[in-house]
């Protein structure tokens, strides 16, 4: 085989010129998380940016697209996580080139460039190129035969038209309904050395024949009752794993062979000190540098729920890996330099991302360090024997405690060749409740079946409008009328309600006419121009057709309006305190306030909150009018505009100037600076691991807040007697005189203890040589309790010592044992013993460990039974 060796790098760059060249428009890969798309957790394919377009509620300029975009496949549905490591071609992180026509050229045009891409211009041979096509696709196959030249036994029909008859791998479906269509996938041949026949045949799933790329054809829309009608727009969408091409271009067979994994294994190898670079751990380090990189890039930090237990997961894994090879320090996060050398260039975001990426996948691995040897022990010593499954309370306790998940346990297992009882696992997460199952969430919400025309919105100029009913809903049906009493959806030719979209809550109000009104309780988007105003119908009967009053709630809405304007505001003053790495991260804005997150890795201090209070007044105080226009994307991206990093922007978009803050928002606003009042931050924290929350409040809200607290300060002023400019100080006394009071408590404790410790010395039993003391120390808190322990410890030379003191319910225990006798008897072990006994648990060193307990009433028992624990073990 005498193909030319691509790096990866040129495989993008040739595929995107080529199709470029074929009048595409190459448009730059979207981030992982989908944009405005509650039904996927992650990017899973190329044609995921344009669902839109191919369900009719988007349109582009251009009716022909290129792109390589990044996919995940580690959550949900798609999730190739498990298989990562064990296999040559599967991954959570990939790329995937794609071209698109938009109802202009078809069958024709598609295989047959794709044909010319894969012979002509990298050069693969052409008798080692098989295709499929659906049984029923006759235009399909014929193309590929007496057009293009492929031989009629190399070109497979996949398919059953018997029975289910749209229930093939060669049709294509993105729903139960909707857009679909019959596929071509063209496969390349390794050659009889390798295991394996071709598509369609009963080997098929071995590796010789490998589908590199594949070519749906839109032309049907599938109806509920499975029939099928002809789209009158028919489109291309094609997919071709750019690391499958990568291995045939470059004559290897694993996808971990290719150029950019081989450089990732080297630096995987290099931070653990491995020689072997076939080891498989550091394959699954490589794979999973990619994809956390690029899910912190994009904005997904890790946490316990959602896309971010996700990311957990894949980082954990890899330091788990990294663990297994021996290293026992954070390293995983060193690779992030290497990962910006090889993809930057392709991936701009990356590139300006690097070191916030550095920093949170550090953080994430010291977390974890903390309680992976722990949890490693665990599972170590459950699999010392020769059992064939590991109990499902083990697994449960490793996740639950020591934050071990339990795909990390699988893993550990399968090497082991140990099955988990996922059974009991699930059995234990329920008994417990835990909290930590929130990687499957995600799921597909049918929209309402709405094709009729878009409605008008008014809302940016005024809060009332005439309007005709276009649609109403019940429970997601269409019906023709609401009677009084019934909930449902209304849609209407035009309306001044805004429909929730970039953070800002749905406007509410009142659709009128005489005799009849539907309360809105919320205004949604069924499609891009479609809103859905959500209420109950409270008098009369609205019919279909009906002319209406729609009435937005003005109140609600100007509380939003000022809450969402000083957003603006708030984000160019952080910005400009805490530094230009500030980005946002999420809001949420109605009446009451303004919630927002934003990536900054440390507190917000005292200070920098009063200095961005103050800039942000200095502008309200300003009261310079708002301006908002309308502008073509490059032109409003030629303004300087605040454009938010995976946030799904048209080809027209509004450009909004609030004071000196100038951002994309569709948002509605005050139209000067001083109709926001006044700007108030009531809270500051943290969400997740390198992300702030900031909670302001603006207006009456702001006033209201000011005033209970100046309530809450004069109650404290006038319980401790103090006037309000004094009260500081007087604040400040009391804690003085309580701490005194705590240090004499304290002391009199360590006395009280004393004395009954010096008492407890004639209580000890001698076992086997060794002084053994059981006992209870009333009044004791923990410091008397290790005071006491040490001073018994020297008095009785050689001992094993548990002490207890109770308080209610609660048992506070401490046990200790002399330096001669901690090589079989380790004071951790024996406060373990004791605590288990009264609802409890707890540990330390060998020579002093402390322990907690719920249930005082089986103390007496368990400070019986040390002697005999104590017996066992000299």
């Amino acid at each position: 085989m005498s193909t030319p060796k691509f790096t990866v790098a040129d495989i993008r760059q040739t595929f995107l010129d080529f199709f470029r060249d074929k009048g595409h428009t190459v448009v730059a890969s979207s981030p992982l998380v989908p944009g405005n798309d509650p039904t996927l957790m992650f990017t899973n394919s190329g044609m995921v940016q344009f669902k839109d377009v191919f369900l009719g509620t988007d349109k582009r300029p251009y009716v022909r697209a290129a792109s390589v975009q990044a996919c995940l496949r580690a959550g949900g549905k798609h999730n190739d996580l498990e298989n990562v490591g064990y296999t040559a071609r599967h991954h959570t992180f990939f790329e995937m080139l794609g071209n698109w026509s938009f109802g202009d050229y078809f069958k024709r045009e598609s295989l047959k460039w794709g044909w010319e891409l894969l012979t002509q211009v990298y050069k693969l041979p052409a008798d080692r190129l098989w295709a499929t096509v659906y049984i029923d696709d006759d235009e399909a196959y014929d193309i590929w035969t007496r057009e293009i030249g492929l031989p009629p036994e190399r070109v497979v029909r996949i398919g059953d038209n018997k029975g289910a008859k749209y229930a093939s791998d060669n049709f294509w479906m993105m729903a139960d309904t909707g857009p679909c269509g019959p596929c071509s996938e063209i496969f390349f041949d390794h050659g009889p050395g390798i295991p394996g026949g071709p598509p369609g045949s009963p080997d098929q799933d071995g590796d010789r024949y490998i589908e590199i790329w594949n070519h749906v054809f839109m032309q049907f829309d599938m109806q509920p009752d499975g029939s099928v009608k002809k789209l009158p727009a028919p489109c291309v969408d094609t997919g071709m794993g750019l690391e499958r091409l990568a291995a045939i271009l470059q004559h290897v067979h694993s996808n971990y062979e290719i150029d950019i994994f081989a450089t990732l294994i080297k630096a995987a190898a290099r931070e653990t000190g491995i020689t072997d670079l076939a080891n498989p751990s550091l394959k699954v380090i490589a794979d999973h540098i990619r994809a956390t990189a690029f899910l912190v890039a994009d904005g997904v930090i890790p946490s316990n729920e959602g896309r971010g237990y996700v990311q957990r997961r894949i980082i954990r894994r890899a330091i788990r890996h990294g663990y297994k090879l021996g290293r026992k320090t954070p390293f995983f996060h060193k690779l992030v330099p290497d990962l910006v050398a090889l993809m930057g260039e392709a991936y701009p975001n990356l590139k300006a991302s690097g070191q916030r990426v550095m920093e949170v996948l550090k953080a994430e691995e010291e977390r974890f360090y903390e309680t992976l040897a722990n949890g490693m022990e665990i599972l170590d010593a459950a699999l010392a024997g020769d059992q064939k499954v590991l109990p499902g309370d083990v697994a449960f306790k490793l996740h639950d405690t020591y934050g071990f998940p339990l795909d990390l346990t699988n893993d550990v297992c399968r090497e082991r060749g140990v099955a988990v009882d996922a059974a009991g696992f699930d059995a234990a997460m329920e008994r417990q409740k835990a909290a930590g199952r929130a990687a499957g969430k995600f799921k597909m919400d049918r929209a309402l079946e709405y094709g009729g025309a878009g409605n008008v919105f008014t809302g940016y100029e005024r809060l009332e409008d005439e309007a005709t009913v276009l649609a109403l809903y019940r429970e997601g049906t269409p019906v023709q009328q609401l009677e009084e009493g019934q909930p449902g959806i209304v849609v209407l030719d035009t309306t001044p309600f805004y429909a929730e979209s970039g953070g800002q809550v749905g406007d509410s109000g009142l659709l009128a006419a005489e005799g009849v009104q539907f309360g809105v309780d919320d205004t949604q988007k069924i499609k891009a121009d479609v809103f859905g105003h959500h209420g109950t119908q409270t008098q009369g009967t609205l019919k279909v057709g009906d002319r209406v009053k729609a009435s937005v709630d003005m109140a609600l809405r100007q509380a939003t309006m000022r809450n969402h304007s000083v957003t603006h505001l708030m984000h160019k003053a952080l910005r400009e305190v805490l530094g230009a790495h500030v980005q946002q991260k999420g809001s949420l804005v109605d009446a009451d306030k303004t919630r927002f997150d934003f990536t900054h890795n440390q507190p917000v201090s005292d200070d920098q909150i009063r200095e961005i209070e103050k800039r942000v007044n200095a502008e309200i105080l300003a009261n310079q009018e708002t301006l908002a226009r309308v502008l073509e994307i490059e032109a409003a991206k030629a303004t300087g505009a605040m454009m938010l990093f995976g946030e799904k922007y048209g080809d027209t978009v509004r450009v909004l100037d609030i004071g000196s803050s100038r951002e994309l928002c569709g948002g509605t606003h005050v139209r000067r600076t001083g109709d926001i009042g006044l700007f108030k931050i009531v809270s500051e924290g943290g969400v997740a691991a390198g992300v702030r929350r900031i909670e302001a409040v603006t207006g009456a809200n702001a006033l209201a807040y000011l005033q209970d607290l100046e309530s809450t300060v004069n109650s404290a002023a006038g319980a401790l007697k103090a006037p309000v400019p004094e009260l500081q100080a007087r604040i400040g006394q009391v804690l003085e005189q309580v701490r005194a009071l705590e240090k004499e408590v304290a002391g009199l404790k360590g006395k009280l203890a004393s004395s009954q410790g010096d008492e407890l010395v004639n209580q000890a039993v001698d076992v086997k040589g060794v002084k053994v003391l059981a006992a209870r120390l009333d009044g004791a808190d923990a410091k008397a309790l290790r005071e006491t322990m040490d001073k018994l410890k020297d008095k009785l030379k050689t001992a094993a010592i548990v002490l207890a003191a109770v308080d209610g319910a609660k048992v506070q225990l401490a046990a200790g044992v002399t330096a001669d006798r901690m090589g079989k008897v380790k004071a951790g072990d024996l406060v373990n013993f004791v605590a288990q006994q009264v609802g409890g648990k707890g540990g330390g060193k060998p020579d002093m460990a402390m322990a907690g307990g719920t249930d005082a009433s089986k103390l007496p028992g368990a400070l019986e039974s040390v002697q005999a624990w104590v017996a066992e073990r000299i």
